[in-house]
């Protein structure tokens, strides 16, 4: 796994402009900026309009013959690569018989060859996860590109100046002087929905993120070009068991499913195995990680490495599953408690430099602790991550499909009007037992679908939102608000089948969102490569054509996969209530780190934007703290923003 950061001067793509000499100590300083991601070693390149720097972290072919970056034969072609290519082996070899040369073993040089026989063609004959910015001197064509699952990130940025700016971080493009910190507006709305802001937008004003699964290509033309996607997950489409609508043909038809998911499966995990330095696996406890370390145990003649991370907190603590596990696998395993540092310092500092923008999950610090947990012992680990949205492992999923089997059996015109008075007039009771906290569902009955999602998955939902903006920044939001990404988004992919879109909504927004950029950045922060077999995009084209019926039964979620599982593990292992990999961290805001709410709540930095209300935050935090209303992921959220624009040393919006 690795870093890219580089600058191309636009003029490169016009004849009627100077190109211009880029500014190799600039170059440097983006390049090390990401040492973090590389640390075995650093290249550069820089030729008339174009730089290119690369960090590297070593995994197949430890040898100089792999630094970047990487050439063609005759030095046409450039490229500097961030991932792994899981079928550069056949790739090769076909490229061999068509006359090309290779001079390492690296997945990396498929990439140089491949766009001189293929073009474009070599976005849908490559497999894995990736991020890369090749560079065609002969066609003056500069192309970044990005993985089908967005499991790898790709900024870019275009100057005032005139020069497109790209990088695997944040960090690398902050280095070019002449950006402008300015935030955007509705990407901090975003943020406070969300806890994240969703691709293709950044914090910041100007500076993008490139969408998963696709491209940005620059060739000879004055026009600035749009991001083009290559692939999109076949939701809806006709899979192999989609057709089985008889009951009785279903239940037939079962262990065949089964047998192909697990097959499946085995053939992600095997790919993902390949290394040159030691690999091991994230050992949660839970039904993903579980089959991940299942499966390795029986490819790996030594025991597998496996990493836990466990809490104090019984609610909240998996480790004994993971131990369990660890157990009947014969796992090397180890196991480390996340509470006494997270109890300790400021996380809030440490989390910021990491993600570079304001990111509110709370696991995020213990998901940093179990990656330089694993790093002590291995280079490269699997994780169970995808796991949830390919087969429906969410407990929010059974809430949203019995919420839309309401939906739809009343109209819109009854159900809006009813639903939205009884949300306003039910009261908040948290402290009370799940069946009487009625308020959230009441509120997400009132509205349609893909809204419905978001007020369920919501940081703050909108009422919050709305108590702590000022007057001045709805003026700069004009009206906007996530709820029209989400029915945009809804609106685009066209589906019928409700499990569908819920699952395609959190495909473009949670999944490369939240969960992929917490796992990159906190496993990348220790050089440590993460692979996901579950988000193999094999895998993915044939899991989500899946009925909905294999994914969710009798509400139970991952059906299949716990199917799949059976004959290794005990029922009440697979049948036990999803806990998800959280924090006690209610309880965490009101003990350990009550003395950061007290000081935002006082002096905060977030205030200084002009854009927070100090009464909305000050009523917030004291509900909080006395127990009256659980207001945790929000306040998280808060510190999180506040951590932010201390560490960029942001000036007043």
């Amino acid at each position: 796994m690795c870093g890219v950061a580089g600058f191309c001067d636009l003029a490169l793509f016009s004849e009627n402009r100077e190109v211009r000499s880029p500014d190799a100590k600039l170059l440097e300083e983006m390049t090390d900026a990401l040492s973090h991601r590389g640390p075995d070693q650093r290249g550069t390149h820089c030729e008339a309009g174009i730089g290119l720097g690369h960090r590297r972290l070593s995994i197949i072919d430890l040898s100089e013959s792999g630094r970047q970056p990487m050439f063609n034969e005759d030095h046409s072609i450039c490229v500097i690569f961030n991932g792994e290519l899981y079928n550069h082996h056949e790739l090769r070899q076909i490229l061999k018989q068509q006359g090309h040369r290779f001079r390492s073993r690296t997945d990396t040089e498929v990439l140089v060859h491949g766009w001189e026989s293929w073009g474009m063609e070599l976005l849908d004959r490559i497999r894995g996860m990736f991020a890369f910015v090749l560079w065609d001197r002969k066609r003056k064509e500069l192309l970044l590109a990005r993985d089908r699952l967005g499991i790898k990130p790709l900024y870019y940025a275009r100057t005032t100046d005139g020069w497109l700016v790209f990088g695997s971080e944040l960090k690398a493009l902050m280095k070019v002087p002449t950006f402008e910190r300015r935030l955007n507006p509705q990407a901090v709305e975003e943020y406070c929905a969300l806890g994240y802001v969703p691709d293709p937008r950044t914090i910041f004003t100007g500076m993008h993120k490139l969408e998963p699964a696709t491209t940005l290509r620059f060739a000879p033309s004055e026009a600035f070009p749009e991001p083009v996607r290559y692939w999109q997950p076949p939701f809806g489409e006709e899979g192999p068991w989609r057709s089985l609508l008889d009951q009785a043909e279903r239940s037939r038809s079962e262990e065949g499913v089964t047998q192909a998911l697990w097959e499946r499966l085995r053939e992600s995990v095997q790919v993902h195995r390949e290394s040159d330095v030691p690999l091991g696996a994230f050992l949660s406890g839970g039904v993903d990680s579980t089959a991940i370390v299942a499966l390795l145990s029986e490819m790996d003649e030594q025991p597998v490495k496996a990493c836990t991370v466990s809490f104090g907190e019984r609610r909240f603590d998996e480790s004994p599953y993971a131990i369990e596990v660890a157990e009947r696998f014969q796992a090397d395993h180890s196991l480390e408690r996340a509470d006494p540092l997270m109890k300790e310092g400021d996380p809030f500092s440490l989390l910021a430099g990491l993600y570079d923008e304001p990111f509110a999950d709370d696991s995020a610090l213990p998901t940093w602790m179990v990656c330089g947990l694993a790093r002590k012992q291995v280079t490269v680990a699997l994780a169970g991550d995808g796991g949830d949205e390919t087969l429906g492992g969410y407990r929010r999923y059974r809430f949203f499909l019995a919420e839309e089997r309401v939906r739809s059996k009343i109209p819109s015109s009854i159900r809006r009007p009813v639903f939205g008075a009884l949300g306003r007039l039910y009261p908040k009771m948290d402290w009370a037992p799940q069946f009487l906290r009625a308020k959230s569902t009441f509120q997400a009955l009132e509205r349609a679908l893909p809204e419905a999602l978001l007020h369920g998955v919501s940081m703050m939902p909108d009422t919050w939102r709305n108590n702590l903006y000022t007057d001045a920044f709805d003026r700069e939001l004009a009206g906007y608000r996530t709820s029209d990404l989400f029915v945009e988004w809804d609106r685009k992919a066209g589906l019928n089948d409700p499990l569908d879109r819920i699952l395609s909504l959190d495909f473009h927004s949670f999944l490369p969102g939240r969960i992929l950029t917490k796992t990159d950045r906190a496993s990348m922060a220790h050089g440590l490569e993460v692979r996901v077999p579950m988000l193999d995009h094999h895998f993915v084209e044939w899991a989500v054509t899946l009925p909905s019926l294999f994914k969710i039964r009798n509400g139970e979620g991952k059906y299949l996969l716990k199917k799949a599982l059976e004959p290794s593990l005990p029922q009440g292992f697979l049948k036990r209530p999803k806990m998800g990999f959280s924090t006690p961290l209610s309880q965490w805001l009101r003990g350990s780190y009550r003395q950061h709410l007290t000081k935002i709540s006082q002096n905060g930095r977030l205030f200084e934007t002009g854009w927070f209300s100090r009464k909305g935050v000050q009523q917030m935090v004291n509900a909080h703290l006395a127990g009256q209303r659980d207001y945790a992921s929000a306040l998280w959220g808060l510190l999180m923003f506040e951590a932010f624009l201390e560490h960029w040393d942001l000036p007043r919006v």
